[in-house]
């Protein structure tokens, strides 16, 4: 198992889930919802960049938003491209990994903890995130491989 902390990634059309790992790599914690911004400016994706900074990230794993049958959606499509943003604008790789069902999963934790739908709402992407960079770091610690696809970094990056 690598060591260094992780970002997770679970991009929305509206919001964006952030959380992170321990430097060991053994578990996940929420850090925040960021708006998501699809203008020039890229708040989101900049606000990304300063959180990996923080946390020290050695790498962000992003989720990959795929149908129940493994087929690709727009979705897909949406998590792929903002990822390729984040790894042009970072300086540690990007990482695509499985995300089906994280949605639901945070959703059924949360109504399990006594959150009702309403209350959810801030924090499901967070959650969302959480059991994104915990499957990656159940699935490196298993196969002793880093998790999903990497981002290959375009010239520049």
């Amino acid at each position: 198992m690598r060591a260094g902390s992780r970002l997770g990634i679970d991009v929305g059309t509206a919001r964006i889930g952030v959380a992170r790992s321990d430097p060991h790599g053994m578990l996940a914690t929420p850090v925040e919802t960021v708006p998501r911004d699809r203008t020039a400016a890229g708040r989101d994706i900049a606000r990304i960049v300063e959180l990996a900074a923080e946390v020290g990230a050695i790498e962000v794993i992003v989720g990959l938003p795929l149908a129940l049958s493994g087929q690709r959606t727009a979705s897909t499509a949406d998590a792929v491209g903002f990822g390729e943003a984040l790894q042009v604008a970072l300086s540690v790789p990007v990482r695509l990994v499985d995300e089906r069902l994280t949605t639901v999963s945070a959703q059924s934790a949360l109504r399990a903890s006594g959150r009702k739908a309403k209350q959810q709402r801030p924090v499901v992407d967070q959650v969302a995130a959480v059991i994104i960079v915990q499957h990656a770091l159940d699935a490196e610690r298993a196969s002793g491989r880093p998790p999903g696809t990497p981002i290959a970094p375009t010239e520049g990056s």
